[in-house]
């Protein structure tokens, strides 16, 4: 495992040091960078399996002359599975690179673009290995910084460099939680170390720990994406190249999740009281129906798929929460069934979420517009880049038998095992979560209907979308890749949850690989296989089985098939693009039912013929939803802020003397309070 490690972080520094060095050969650069990231990739998919099942975890630590600052790794099983994940969607991404960043030939430099890519998938590895409080905050930072620098790659535009900012902004008030979350461990052992902070001498006080609970949320969930807190996603994921849209949402709001996990389970030693729990599952309900109502209303492709992220995320944070429900009252089986199924669908969600940036970036590729409504009939012209959206909409639509389908299934199962709880507002409260997953699912079901049907379905309807083009090869190879892998992932639990088990088994403290898998591996269930269990390779078997049987049926009573074209009876009409359904018209009536969330806002303007005020020459019709997080949430601290600056300047007074004096009363403030 050493030997895997050590090539990785060296073809990850190659990446990142030896492409701008070939200034002036972008394809060079591009080639260099990407074949190095491929590399670093295949080692972290061999890394994360050597750890996964390895006996002992691997670690090795650097110390240094600055204080409490020691460059301590570890892979154990938990770190081993964020690997895995990292470098999975990392190698897809690289894949898809070498055709995909041509694009930005002449318009961005090739070479700071890789280096930058090795370096942030680097951040990401280093900050699931870091067993040291100082050493994962500095690379936590070095991860938001260089992801930042990659949102901003085409800067040269206004809204990207809003985007940039805001998401700069949001990632650095988290940080400040998070670094709130390791002082109070530091304060407690006085050290850094994961190692102190899992034996403490003495535990925190119970006051303590839970303040160190919610700064935890706050901090990491503000890199997760959720509800409230969600905000920068919509602008920083669509404004970033779309492999980097795909890194951000696949994986790096995937290292809140590791981080969550690893502060309540294991560093804080997995115990908890029942609201801790209850308040994680709470967030994860409200930002799955939040994050895919938000995302039905969008038309923008790459804004759709972020707000999905945000449903997502909720969606771990449903089986977390309720692991952590379960784990409060001694019930270590269904917690570990919770903490399994969070943790698989976050591996899904990296895959399949990863696959559909890459889709809609080829979408962008061939015909330069995010905007669904100016897309339509590119299923004929990129047929290759349709099948591979298509399986991405199928798996975070959780239809069988794709891996969306068996970890939301298992979520599902951990919130009817609520009746196993002895309290009875939980027993209601868990099987209430549940209802709102699945009125999510549906809303993702309509809502990938019409992010597919529009986009790839009936006829062209701009210029851009009759004259697209398929995505060059190495763009599919890298979309084939996830594709093949969201397809594995559902039909084969009896490869997954036995690596899941060794990553939740010294978490739960208990193993349930034997009471989750039934006959033989070939169906999963909720630990006990009499409640209910489900066989993802037979119920695969049975759709393709079923598929051919219609199949031949068709062809046994309707002879050989003939193919005949002809016009669509339009009522004597000729048909044209602007006949069909848009993405406004679809999700209209979901907007008119949750209108009091939505806010919805519509205008009308009307030109009226100078001979009769009875007709009308021209009308403009204008909607728009709401922003209501921004507008009641951050608008109003945003304007305190700049009240407040305001007020303040007045002690900016150009007066060199008057800042020493500044610095001079407050030094002695500072001598006051610690002596």
């Amino acid at each position: 495992m050493s030997t895997l490690l050590l090539a990785l972080l060296a073809c990850y520094v190659g990446g990142s040091v030896l492409p701008p060095c070939l200034r002036g050969h972008p394809t060079l650069q591009n080639l260099l960078a990407h074949s190095l990231a491929c590399a670093a990739g295949l080692f972290g998919i061999a890394l994360g399996v050597a750890g996964l099942v390895a006996s002992e975890p691997l670690t090795a630590s650097v110390s240094s002359t600055i204080p409490y600052l020691s460059f301590a790794i570890r892979l154990d099983p938990l770190a081993a599975f964020f690997v895995l994940t990292i470098s999975l969607v990392g190698l897809a991404c690289a894949i898809y690179a070498l055709g995909y960043v041509t694009e930005f030939y002449g318009r961005a430099s090739i070479g700071a673009l890789g280096s930058l890519f090795n370096g942030f998938l680097l951040a990401m590895t280093l900050v699931v290995l870091a067993d040291n409080g100082f050493f994962f905050l500095i690379v936590w930072e070095i991860m938001s910084l260089l992801s930042y620098f990659l949102v901003v790659t085409e800067h040269e535009k206004a809204e990207v460099r809003y985007a940039g900012f805001f998401y700069l902004v949001m990632t650095h008030v988290g940080t400040a939680f998070i670094i709130l979350t390791f002082l109070l461990l530091f304060r407690e052992t006085g050290s850094f170390s994961f190692d102190v902070f899992r034996h403490p001498e003495a535990p925190l006080p119970p006051g303590l720990r839970t303040v160190a609970f919610v700064a935890a949320l706050i901090g990491f969930g503000t890199k997760a994406g959720i509800v409230p807190l969600h905000v920068w996603l919509p602008y920083a994921h669509p404004a970033a190249p779309s492999h980097i849209s795909a890194l951000l949402s696949g994986v790096m709001i995937k290292t809140a999740i590791y981080a969550l996990v690893r502060v309540y389970f294991d560093l804080l030693g997995g115990e908890f009281p029942w609201w801790w729990g209850f308040l994680v599952l709470g967030i994860g309900a409200v930002s799955a129906l939040l994050g895919v109502m938000y995302a039905l209303m969008e038309h923008d492709l790459k804004s759709l798929l972020a707000y999905h992220s945000v449903e997502n995320i909720g969606i771990i944070l449903l089986g977390i929460g309720a692991g952590m429900v379960f784990q409060t009252y001694g019930l270590k089986e269904f917690a570990a069934l919770g903490l399994l199924a969070g943790l698989y669908h976050t591996i899904n969600h990296a895959l399949f979420k990863a696959l559909l940036f890459l889709g809609a970036g080829s979408l962008l590729y061939a015909t330069h517009t995010r905007d669904m409504e100016e897309h339509g009939g590119l299923l004929r012209r990129m047929p290759w880049t349709g099948l591979f959206f298509l399986i991405g909409a199928v798996s975070i639509s959780a239809l069988p038998p794709s891996n969306g389908f068996v970890s939301e299934w298992l979520v599902f199962q951990s919130l009817f095992l609520s009746f196993q709880l002895p309290d009875l507002f939980l027993k209601l409260m868990l099987p209430i979560a549940a209802a709102m997953l699945a009125l999510t699912g549906v809303l993702a079901l309509a809502c990938f209907a019409k992010a597919f049907g529009i986009s790839f379905l009936a006829l062209p309807r701009s210029a851009h979308a009759r004259h697209a083009e398929e995505a060059p090869v190495s763009m599919r190879v890298g979309m084939a890749f996830l594709a093949v892998a969201c397809i594995v992932l559902g039909v084969a639990p009896m490869v997954v949850v036995p690596l899941l088990d060794r990553v939740v088994a010294p978490l739960a403290r208990v193993s349930i690989e034997g009471k989750v898998l039934a006959m033989d591996g070939w169906a999963v269930a909720p630990v006990n296989v009499e409640f209910s269990s489900l066989s993802p390779p037979v119920l695969a078997f049975l759709l393709a089985a079923l598929s051919l049987l219609g199949l031949g049926l068709v062809a046994a009573f309707g002879g050989l098939a003939k193919t005949r074209f002809y016009k669509t009876w339009g009522c004597g009409i000729n048909l044209t693009p602007r006949m069909e359904y848009t993405a406004t018209g679809f999700v209209q009536p979901i907007k008119r039912v949750f209108s009091a969330i939505y806010q919805p806002t519509v205008k009308l303007e009307t030109e009226l013929l100078e001979e009769s005020r009875y007709f009308a020459k021209r009308q403009r019709f204008e909607s728009r939803i709401e922003p209501v997080f921004q507008k009641y949430l951050y608008d109003p601290v945003v304007a305190f802020f700049i009240a407040a600056a305001d007020r303040l300047r007045i002690i900016q007074a150009g007066s060199l003397h008057l800042y020493l004096t500044y610095i001079f009363v407050v030094l002695v403030l500072l001598l006051l309070i610690t002596i």
